[in-house]
């Protein structure tokens, strides 16, 4: 599932009918898929409209950087 989650961000018109028989293999069915292709796609959204934006992170949410 990860790694259709970075495919589905990094090269979203590349997704296969491949990468769907591929998550059915280990156990995901339709309706799962079309929720992970949901989340996926909500916050890829949501932070290009927050990085478009200019806004930035408060400051509990550095992350140590």
């Amino acid at each position: 599932m990860l790694g259709y989650a970075v495919k589905l961000t990094s090269e979203t018109c590349n997704t296969k009918e491949e990468d769907f028989t591929l998550l059915r293999e280990v156990g995901f069915e339709d309706e799962t898929i079309l929720d992970i292709i949901q989340i996926i796609s909500y916050f890829n959204f949501v932070n290009r409209l927050a990085c478009g934006l200019g806004i930035e992170l408060e400051e509990f949410y550095n992350f140590g950087e």
